[in-house]
This record gives structure tokens, sequence and C-alpha cells, in this order.
């Protein structure tokens, strides 16, 4: 429940705030935040798994968006948009860990087991 309440106070803040980037930043921007983004799903998805580790996390955060700032600057050095990979990365986790989540709340709100092969899942 802290991610969400994390990313919920953040895009609050966000829409409030004049605070303005120039658009040389906005890959470096929409890559860091789908860092962010995938962490943030990741932790709630560990969460509901009984899981979640605040340390796992908090250096998964970091990394996350350490290494997309990276490979974005290393992109722009070499005239390739390497943030692209990241984007296609992380979009992937995000929409992986959005499902998982999706399904162990529905089979926690529908009292299953999830005996259920995982074909018949999706």
């Amino acid at each position: 429940m802290l991610p969400v309440l994390g990313l919920v106070l953040g895009i609050v803040i966000a829409l409030l705030t004049p605070v303005r980037f120039p658009a040389v930043y906005s890959d470096y921007m929409a890559v860091g935040i789908l860092a962010a983004l995938d962490s943030v799903c990741g932790g709630i998805r560990a969460g509901l798994e009984d899981r979640f580790d605040r340390i796992v996390f908090i250096s998964g955060f970091i990394t996350n968006m350490a290494l997309a700032a990276c490979l974005t600057l290393v992109g722009d050095k070499l005239g390739v948009d390497l943030f692209l990979g990241a984007t296609v990365a992380f979009s992937i986790r995000i929409f992986t860990n959005v499902g998982m989540i999706r399904r162990y709340l529905l089979q926690r709100l529908s009292g299953s087991s999830g005996a259920r092969s995982r074909d018949a899942q999706v």
C-alpha cells in the first residue's frame, strides 16, 4: 500500500508544482518515470505475495533509474536512441507485474486457490 500512496502523492505534487524541465531532458524523464513505475509495480506485486523487502525495493528503484539514465546518456553521446531499449524493457516488466497483480487480486477476491491451469489464465 505504501508504494501506491507514494506514487499518488508524487503525481499530485508534480501536477501542482509549476516546475518544468527543458525538452532536452525529456528522454531522461521518460525513462526515469518508467523505471520508477517498474519499481513501484514490482513492490506492489512483492507486497501482495508477502515477500516485500524494503532494501530490495529501494536498491532496485535506485539501480533501475541509474541504469536507465546511463543508457540514455550513452545513447545521446553515440547518437543512438538507446533509451528505446530501456523503454521497451521497463514497459514489458510493468505490464507483466500489473498482470500478476491483477491475477493475484482476482484470486484473492474470488477465493480460489489458484488450482486452475496456467493456460486458462489470461
